[in-house]
């Protein structure tokens, strides 16, 4: 799923541009500068990878679509257990019972 070489590469590559930063810009600026490249490099990899785990280019870093199917567009419908009924909501619409199940 990730392609190690093409990661160490990218990691490797930013430490060589942060050591560099170092050099030439004066103390506070050159650690400055490397920490934010060892924070946005990173990030910038990670959403590359979940755009193309995606399928597209989709937006921010990677929130919305990951975790327990969010973004599929399903809603969760819930199993009244006193009369059986299905429906989406708080109280069971034909009984009125807040005891229920979720049906995935």
């Amino acid at each position: 799923m990730i392609n190690y070489k093409g990661y160490l590469l990218f990691l490797f590559a930013s430490l060589a541009v942060s050591i560099g930063l170092q050099m030439v810009l004066p103390f506070p600026y050159g650690l400055g500068a490397a920490l934010a490249i060892f924070i946005v490099f990173p990030l910038l990899l990670r959403k590359r990878y979940m755009a193309k785990m995606r399928g597209s280019g989709g937006s921010g870093f990677g929130f919305g679509g990951g975790f327990f199917g969010q973004g599929q567009g399903t809603s969760v419908r819930y199993v009244c257990l006193t009369c059986n009924h299905r429906f989406k909501g708080g109280d069971c619409p034909r009984c009125g019972s807040k005891i229920k199940r979720a049906d995935f």
